[in-house]
């Protein structure tokens, strides 16, 4: 048996090396938010006041949220190479993300039921104790908005939904101790104790978008949903544009945030090599796999005819 070397015609399946600057301040941001939870229920435990004290507690949700990404991460970065995931850990962080928007719809679930049920049993508020702390929490989302959506992380942002979840978390605090604020400087001004419900059915209806749009995302590309058809046209394009060649199975999907892989299956009286039509889709889209399937049609063509093999039109 001969012996090659093979180096030249692999490569790796490490996409998780990316996240390495998100990961970081992921870390950061869940410790922020674990701190200003641990001053929220404290303060609220010292004032007597319910509101702080669910306030703290939802806030401990995100951090389990903050967790579940940075055990994503690590997952992933630990398991970059082994040969049991076919393509990678890529999909990990999309899962994290996907868990992470599953437990923003059921925040957001949370603060519906409440609000809703604040509505019809009102509490006492003290209100400057509450507004202060609500200040606060906004400053620390504010501070954590920023270090996750940092210029070095922009390219990236888009495309870890990871991170994207880690960010909405965020956004989510931050929206929330707006409409707080919102709620009690009015309710301590104008004596609008229903303000308070409103607003956290205001703030659940926005987060539960978010959490929606995120859960689409991320399920699509744990499904292997092949919806991006602008891509497929310009690979059949660029392949079909020579010749006698025609795609007659075409399969594209994401490995990874960002990453995507390829199976081309190409008919034609005389196909050209793999790398070949590797180079034609190179322009097309830098994609991280491709597998290039030839099939040889026998016989001589007529004129303007499409190749067929098997009695199926290569153009299928």
């Amino acid at each position: 048996m001969h012996t090659y070397d093979l180096s030249a015609w692999q490569h790796d399946h490490d996409f998780v090396h990316q996240h390495d600057h998100a990961e970081r301040r992921t870390m950061f941001v869940m410790i922020l938010t674990f701190a200003m939870m641990i001053g929220e229920i404290v303060a609220g435990t010292a004032f007597g006041s319910m509101a702080l004290l669910a306030d703290g507690w939802h806030m401990g949700t995100h951090v389990a949220a903050f967790a579940i990404a940075l055990f994503a991460y690590a997952y992933a970065r630990r398991h970059a190479d082994n040969p049991l995931y076919s393509f990678g850990s890529g999909k990990v962080s999309v899962l994290g993300g996907f868990a992470s928007a599953t437990a923003l719809a059921v925040i957001a679930l949370i603060m519906v039921l409440e609000s809703v049920h604040r509505m019809f049993e009102s509490r006492d508020i003290l209100f400057n104790e509450a507004i202060a702390v609500a200040v606060i929490g906004l400053i620390v989302n504010i501070i954590s908005a920023v270090l996750l959506q940092h210029p070095h992380a922009d390219n990236q942002h888009h495309h870890d939904h990871n991170l994207r979840a880690a960010y909405l978390h965020v956004l989510a605090d931050a929206i929330t101790s707006v409409l707080a604020i919102v709620a009690l400087l009015t309710g301590k001004w104008l004596g609008w104790q229903w303000m308070d419900p409103l607003m956290g059915i205001v703030g659940s209806v926005i987060i539960g978008r978010w959490s929606y749009g995120l859960i689409r995302d991320t399920s699509s590309i744990l499904l292997d949903a092949a919806n991006d058809t602008e891509l497929r046209s310009a690979i059949r394009h660029a392949i079909e544009s020579e010749d006698d060649e025609r795609i007659c199975d075409l399969h594209t999907w994401d490995i990874a945030s960002g990453q995507k892989a390829a199976i081309i299956a190409i008919v034609a009286h005389s196909p050209k090599t793999p790398e070949d039509y590797k180079q034609r889709i190179a322009g097309v889209y830098p994609f991280a796999h491709v597998t290039v399937e030839i099939h040889r049609c026998p016989g001589d063509k007529l004129p303007n005819e499409k190749p067929v093999c098997g009695g199926i039109v290569a153009a299928c």
